[in-house]
């Protein structure tokens, strides 16, 4: 396990934790941080306002990642003219954040040619299953509404 104690004022906000998502994404970026990861990209489909994406990003530069890129997807123009004001304010060279207004489906084929380390999506495997396997295409830990799936241990 690895001791954030260090990072306790980088830690998300109490109001984060309201989204049942964040001890997976935690989980997913301790685990690469362990894995002595230091560059680090993440996909968050439907981001609508981008807080847990941002918070990621926040959190995985507490842990020590040097590279960032972050992108948020979401159909709805208004959630990403949002999420883009809350990135603004965000001013660290290594964090990259982008977000966009985009089909969701077109953007995780995109994404399905180079996978993102973490890709975060409001969905489960039972509730849209296009999009599901869309998503497992596209990021090698995926973080839905669902249990994540996580990479699988390489055999010694």
């Amino acid at each position: 396990m690895i001791d954030i104690t260090a990072h306790r004022n980088s830690l998300p906000s109490a109001r984060l934790f309201i989204d049942a998502r964040w001890p997976a994404v935690a989980a997913a970026i301790q685990h690469l941080c362990a894995a002595r990861r230091r560059s680090l990209r993440m996909v968050d489909a439907e981001c609508g306002d981008g807080r847990l994406l941002l918070q990621a990003a926040r959190y995985a530069r507490a842990m020590g990642f040097t590279a960032i890129e972050a992108r948020g997807i979401d159909a709805d123009p208004t959630a990403i003219r949002g999420a883009r004001a809350a990135a603004a304010a965000l001013r660290d060279p290594a964090i990259g954040l982008v977000f966009e207004a985009t089909d969701l489906l077109t953007a995780l084929a995109e994404e399905a040619e180079f996978p993102a380390d973490i890709l975060l999506w409001a969905g489960g495997a039972g509730s849209r299953p296009h999009i599901a396997d869309a998503a497992a295409a596209a990021g090698r830990i995926v973080i839905g509404g669902a249990a994540p799936r996580l990479p699988q241990r390489a055999a010694a």
